[in-house]
């Protein structure tokens, strides 16, 4: 199955949802804007609408859906707005890309539980999966790339 969050930088999504059992792949890309095919510089640019995104297939005998979306809620701020630590713009938003009703439907339940544990609002985009582009190769497994030293 497959999943896909945006939740700040790509990179350190990546490395830990790559690390969590249950998950066979990842993949960083940009997804949920206008522009066919942006580059990284495109969507640094803040002006395609794409944010920053991984992409996980999963084994649901492994992991559900619903705990992907455990980790998802505990490792970003959710009440944000376009920001996540020292990044700043719209492609460093929170969303969740669903990937069928379904999903839609888990999703909504956990921002609401979330919400309740937070004082402010929750600002993350739920919404149905849109074309997802592959980000360039050198920004796949960074965080692993730079820890092979």
């Amino acid at each position: 199955m497959k999943a896909t969050f945006a939740a700040g930088c790509f990179w350190h999504v990546e490395y830990l949802l790559g690390r969590t059992p249950g998950v066979t792949s990842t993949r960083v890309g940009y997804t949920g804007g206008t522009v066919p095919s942006p580059t990284y510089q495109d969507v640094c640019g803040d002006a395609t609408g794409h944010a920053e995104a991984v992409q996980v297939e999963f084994d649901p005998d492994r992991i559900s859906y619903e705990k992907l979306l455990d980790i998802f809620w505990n490792n970003h701020n959710p009440t944000t707005s376009n920001r996540q630590g020292p990044d700043i713009g719209s492609q460093y938003r929170s969303a969740i890309f669903c990937h069928d009703d379904s999903q839609m439907e888990a999703a909504r339940r956990s921002r609401e539980a979330v919400a309740q544990m937070h004082d402010r609002p929750i600002v993350t985009e739920i919404r149905m999966a849109e074309p997802f582009y592959e980000a360039e190769s050198y920004h796949q497994k960074y965080i692993e790339k730079q820890r092979k030293w």
